[in-house]
């Protein structure tokens, strides 16, 4: 019988991993069809990869993110919104094992067909 013991050191992952996983997450859901840049403020101009649609704050080891979607025309955007919600959820959780406490969507356009979004 063994015993295990875990390794000394720890793991961290960087926000850019979170923001990472909660965009691919988000962009798998039908309906969506892109991520919207975020909002300017003085933010956008100390931070990296802030035109990526995603935005994401760690407290005391939980996730809170807001999403910023296009979607397609003709989709229910409740339920697209809902969808990425638990996508997102589920894949920071799955993939990282933190927990998540919140996950705001922002609807910013609708992508029409032949119309640039």
């Amino acid at each position: 019988m063994t015993d295990y013991h875990r390794p000394p050191g720890k793991t961290t992952v960087s926000p850019e991993v979170l923001t990472s996983i909660a965009r691919m997450a988000a962009l798998s859901v039908p309906g969506v069809s892109g991520l919207a840049p975020l909002s300017g403020g003085v933010n956008r101009i100390f931070r990296r990869g802030t035109d990526d649609g995603v935005r994401i704050v760690i407290h005391d080891n939980t996730v809170v993110a807001d999403i910023y979607l296009i979607v397609k025309e003709n989709v229910n955007i409740r339920e697209v919104g809902r969808n990425v919600q638990q996508q997102v959820v589920r894949a920071i959780q799955e993939m990282v094992g933190m927990d998540v406490a919140q996950v705001d969507i922002h609807i910013e356009n609708i992508d029409y067909e032949g119309t640039e979004a």
